[in-house]
């Protein structure tokens, strides 16, 4: 399930990536700031998914914090980005994936020491 978090995570950080920075480079051109610093903040939010995706794969808890924090950075500038709302849902189910893993990984070494 590790696997499968991160290729998703890493996946979607694509998408999002790619979506956020046309939002930027088209809100810049018509010069609104709000649009602008909404798809800078999604850039974040791709940022965060890379890298979650990337630590599921050896570190699911620190995978955890960073699904965690493009969700709620996701959520908090969906009013100006409404994508970002989808993407907030997403990284926080995401979160959730990455801890079931941790808590499995843990059960596992702990069977293991036993």
């Amino acid at each position: 399930m590790k696997i499968a978090v991160g290729l998703i995570g890493i996946f979607l950080s694509l998408l999002i990536l790619l979506q956020s920075c046309a939002i930027s480079a088209g809100s810049s051109l018509i010069d609104d700031q709000t649009t602008f610093e909404a798809g800078v903040v999604g850039v974040m939010v791709g940022f965060l998914f890379f890298f979650g995706g990337a630590f599921a794969f050896g570190l699911p808890i620190v995978s955890v914090v960073l699904f965690a924090l493009g969700g709620l950075f996701g959520l908090a500038a969906a009013k100006d980005f409404p994508d970002l709302q989808i993407w907030g849902f997403v990284s926080l189910g995401l979160a959730v994936l990455a801890l079931i893993v941790w808590r499995q990984s843990r059960r596992h070494r702990q069977k293991a020491t036993e």
